[in-house]
């Protein structure tokens, strides 16, 4: 709702504002004279800011409740009935009140934008997928690419699985509100995978690009002022790149093809037991196996990797390590400095 302030202040204007809801009448007609009469969102709105203007040095006591949980569905039931999402906003810890339709068009034109996904209708993919992924590991266990007890830890058990699904964060500290999607899939077939795979990999990964990369505002600084000392001119420029749709935009094949070039300039042969071409085989299944549900249907993504998938993460890092390497070469030649912050 807006930044800096106390958590119980937030708390206790919730608290009115969900009371104020609680309040309206529940008979059907007069609930509709209501809504129609006035914008629900914008009474929604209005009392946010109402409730934000009071004097912020007053002391609030917060008393618990025994009804928050019928206040909380009432309030659901409001915000559905005028099709208006309240939700968790993209890297600040406050709420965004949108509406439903927004998010839609706003969802349409990404997927338009970005070519990644691929409506599959109502085809459900689930039963297909949990087939082929423990199919898949069982060839590894016969052919022994892959020990039995690993066999045992990655197969999964049909009755325990379930699809991803696709939600959006709304990045509200940027201009017309983007979305970021989000592909929960904690119970998808590839998770276990993806997980032992990210498990082994990253850490490689920090090491191999611990030179060229801050983890925190704090190091940077560190890092700037080391260099400044001797390196800083009048004519030096500060600048900061971003990649658009990052985990949504990195190739699928040449995601993986840069795990292996990794592995390669480290020059090792086998992690954890496992070949490299076994490990390369498992990241290029994992890849390529991204399914989903939204509004009703089903996508599967060819293009990128899941944000929610822990392996999609590793796999974009080390293609932008091996992508960054020509630039990072021609700004250390002109004595600047780069780094990448993850």
């Amino acid at each position: 709702v807006s930044p800096g302030r106390p958590v119980e202040q937030f708390i206790a204007e919730l608290d009115v504002l969900l009371q104020k809801l609680h309040d309206t009448p529940r008979n059907p007609r007069k609930l509709r004279n209501i809504l129609n009469q006035n914008n629900t969102y914008d009474n929604l709105v209005s009392t946010i800011e109402t409730s934000q203007s009071q004097d912020i040095n007053s002391r609030i006591i917060i008393k618990k409740k025994k009804n928050y949980g019928r206040l909380i569905k009432r309030l659901k039931y409001k915000l559905h009935l005028k099709n208006i999402v309240l939700q968790k906003s993209d890297k600040n810890k406050v709420f965004h009140l949108g509406k439903l339709d927004d998010y839609r068009k706003k969802s349409e034109e990404y997927m338009e934008k970005t070519k990644a996904y691929k409506c599959l209708c109502t085809i459900d993919p689930l039963p297909d997928l949990i087939r082929r992924t423990n199919k898949y590991l069982l060839d590894l266990r016969l052919a022994k690419w892959i020990t039995q007890k690993q066999y045992e830890k990655l197969c999964i058990n049909p009755n325990e699985v379930e699809l991803a699904h696709l939600y959006y964060l709304p990045k509200a500290h940027k201009p017309g509100t983007p979305l970021r999607p989000i592909i929960s899939g904690l119970k998808h077939p590839t998770i276990k995978i993806s997980k032992f795979l990210d498990e082994l990999l990253r850490p490689l990964f920090d090491k191999m690009a611990a030179k060229t990369t801050v983890n925190s505002g704090f190091e940077l600084v560190k890092q700037l002022q080391q260099w400044s000392s001797i390196n800083i001119r009048q004519e030096t420029l500060f600048c900061t790149i971003d990649v658009t749709d990052l985990y949504t935009m990195v190739p699928q094949t040449e995601g993986v093809l840069s795990l292996k070039k990794m592995l390669d300039h480290l020059k090792l042969k086998q992690i954890g037991g496992l070949k490299i071409e076994t490990i390369i085989r498992l990241s290029r299944f994992v890849m390529q196996n991204n399914y989903f549900s939204y509004e009703g249907q089903y996508y599967h993504q060819i293009r990128g990797g899941a944000m929610g998938s822990p392996l999609t993460l590793t796999v974009a890092n080390c293609y932008m390590f091996f992508y960054e390497q020509q630039v990072i070469k021609q700004i250390n030649n002109s004595g600047g400095l780069y780094f990448r912050y993850i």
